[in-house]
This record gives structure tokens, sequence and C-alpha cells, in this order.
């Protein structure tokens, strides 16, 4: 590992320890479903985000994460209050990081299912069991909204025709039809998360609907909606810096899985084993999502066990 992966092992082992001593029990027990943010500096936006999501979805509890990624506002303090579990990290890395560690955290909880959602309240919480849905059916594995599909309030036309560009290109590259790429409104069986490498620290929605495409798990799209940010600012930068970073991300990591794949194909052939198919554990060598062996074998039992506690009972009144 690289002197970064060093210091992003060493940051996330710290962060889980102190989370775990904070939370206790509703760290290591969680319910099914766990909702996971990445805030930085979202004072005054974190709070109703947490407000406004369900409590359960399709009868399954859920626990909102809500990972401070170096904040130095208030964003922690009002999570907290609106009922979230907060883990703190002292240092900005990125969404990209925020959301691994996020993912980790539900992960080592005992989460089944993993929701993301933004923390600036421009997607609709109402819409989270739609998406959740083919996977409880056991029709998908991941599954990404679209507001191609669905709808938007921006006016921006950049942002709009980027949209359409890094759909097709992605589409093209992976042979998956995809109409939004960058949608933050996701759902996932959790173990898809640890079977995928992930290493950005920003622009991290192309690496992982790459990964999740190209390890062979099934994805579907969902109708959703986006609105204009009504609180703070975007984290995202300019347009044209967006897009530069955005377009990296995305032809790095199809030749990362491309490779990949070769050399697993020529392994298996090597071995008289034929071409793999499905998904795959976590390559040698990748960044740890966790600590120890990849991912299992994913759950397909759905279901609507509502068993675990609601971290919800600890909303300061």
């Amino acid at each position: 590992m690289t002197a970064t992966h060093v210091d992003d092992e060493v940051i996330d082992n710290t962060a889980i320890r102190a989370f775990t001593e904070e939370f206790g029990d509703l760290a290591t027990a969680m319910p099914p479903v766990a909702i996971v943010i990445a805030a930085l500096n979202e004072e005054g936006a974190i709070g109703p985000v947490v407000d406004t999501l369900p409590r359960t979805v399709a009868g399954l509890h859920t626990v909102t994460i809500v990972v401070s990624d170096g904040s130095v506002d208030s964003t922690g303090k009002e999570a907290r209050a609106a009922g979230a579990l907060v883990c703190d990290v002292p240092v900005n890395r990125g969404q990209g990081a925020a959301l691994r560690l996020g993912y980790r955290l539900a992960r080592h909880g005992g989460a089944r299912y993993i929701v993301t959602t933004d923390a600036d309240g421009q997607y609709n919480p109402a819409e989270i069991e739609s998406l959740l849905a083919p996977i409880l059916a056991d029709q998908a594995d991941f599954v990404t909204g679209s507001r191609k599909l669905g709808s938007e309030e921006t006016k921006d036309p950049v942002r709009k025709l980027g949209v359409r560009v890094f759909a097709l290109a992605i589409s093209l590259l992976t042979g998956q039809r995809i109409s939004d790429t960058t949608f933050g409104l996701r759902a996932m069986r959790a173990e898809v998360t640890a079977a995928v490498r992930l290493e950005q620290h920003q622009y991290q929605a192309s690496e992982l609907l790459i990964g999740v495409i190209t390890h062979g798990y099934r994805v579907a799209e969902r109708p959703a909606t986006i609105h204009r940010r009504r609180v703070g600012k975007s984290k995202k930068g300019n347009n044209a810096f967006y897009a530069m970073r955005f377009a990296k991300v995305v032809v790095t990591t199809w030749w990362r899985e491309r490779q990949r794949r070769m050399r697993g194909e020529r392994g298996m052939r090597s071995a008289g084993r034929g071409s793999p198919a499905g998904p795959e554990p976590l390559a040698d060598g990748a960044i740890a999502n966790e600590s120890g062996p990849g991912a299992a074998a994913p759950d397909r039992s759905g279901g609507s066990d509502a068993s675990g506690p609601d971290p919800r009972s600890l909303k300061s009144t």
C-alpha cells in the first residue's frame, strides 16, 4: 500500500474506534437498512435532512450514519441532535473517502442494505423505498436514482449536458445502459461495497458504478427527483473542473477494472476452469474497505425483518 493508503487506514480505524466507543451497541447491532451521508460543513442543512429520513422502509428499521468529513462547524452536533449516528473525521478527505468509511461502519454494524443520500436536502426521502424495492425483491443488487427518468429543478445547461455525456460514456464502456451516473440517492446490498475497489477520495460515483457493473452485479435505475440546493453551497467546484476530474475517474476506473477482468479470465483459462462469472471478491492489493477478507456471498433473502434498535430513540428533545 502507498503512504496515502496507510494514512487512510489509520484515519478510518481511529474514527471507527471513536464511533464504536460513543455509540456502543447501536454501532455494532444496526437495523437492516443503513442510510449513509457524507457531510462537510452542512450546519443548517444536515439536521432537516436527517429529520425527514424514514425510520422504516418496506417494514425494515433504518439507521442514519453521518460521516462528518473534517467539518469545522456544528454539522456533527446538529446531526446527533436529529438522531443520527455521527462519525467525526478530523481531516477533510472528500466525499468518496467519507462514504467508503460510512459503508464500512454499516457493514461492521450488521446492516444488510445501504442507502446513500446527500447532506444538502436535494433528494426526496420518500423515494428511498422505490429504490430499495428491486433489491428486496431479488431483482437487483444495486439501484440508482435517475433524474433523466424522473425530474430535476436545475437550470444549468452545462450540468445537464454533462449528465448526458457521462451517461453515454459509461454505458458504452461497460455495456450497461445507464441514464444518470452521478445521482447521489442509491440503494445496494451491503456486501457490494466490500467487493468493489474504492480508492477515490472525491468524484466517487463513477468508480462505484463502474465497479459494481464490472463485477457482475445486477444494476437497475428508478425515476427520482433532484431539487435545487436551498442551504449552503455546492462542494463540487466549477463545471469545467468537475467535468475534467470526473472524466479522469471514469477512464482510470474503467481501465483498472478491464485489466482486473482480463487477469482473472487468463487465470481461469490457465486453470482450465473457463471464464469467471458473477460477483467477484475484493482484488488483491486494493484499498481495504474493511479489515479481513473480501465480500461474502450476496444475501438474496430480502425479507421484512424489522429487528434491530431504532437509534432515533436517542434524538434530543
